[in-house]
């Protein structure tokens, strides 16, 4: 074990989200974030890529609720590896009824809808280390 630590300290490697259906919950996210699903039981599914990126999706069932407004994660917000992609992910929150708006904030592009359980998903690009972020969105307020 090294004595010394990291300048950038700590790194987000993996995410947990309650949903209320599993199997639509996998689909949408196979497709949204280009996973693969590397571990599944009855209740819970591991999705990962091989650059680390890692989701948990732990079944509530159908009247789970969703704490909006309670202390905790209000969302995550994704980044897109290009253009393209972003545009890819837009077309798939349309394709599912759950795309709500597309903005341009401070010389990035924001792109929100809502996975099969209700959950606000927001995806980006560029991202923060080609285009920082110099003020708060409004939209984390928006509860």
């Amino acid at each position: 074990m090294g004595t010394g630590h990291s300048p950038l300290g700590p790194q987000l490697t993996s995410v947990v989200l309650f949903v209320r259906d599993l199997d639509e919950s996998v689909r949408f996210y196979r497709a949204l974030l280009n996973v693969d699903v590397r571990v599944r039981t009855d209740t819970a599914c591991l999705l990962a890529r091989t650059d680390g990126l890692q989701l948990y999706l732990r079944a509530t069932g159908p009247h789970g609720a969703h704490a909006a407004g309670d202390v905790g994660v209000q969302y995550v917000i994704w980044t897109a590896t290009d253009v393209d992609d972003l545009s890819r992910c837009e077309q798939l929150l349309k394709t599912g009824a759950t795309h709500t708006s597309t903005w341009q904030v401070d010389g990035f592009t924001v792109v929100e809808g809502r996975d099969p359980s209700g959950t606000p998903i927001l995806l980006s690009y560029p991202g923060p280390e080609s285009a920082p972020r110099h003020e708060i969105m409004n939209r984390i307020y928006a509860w």
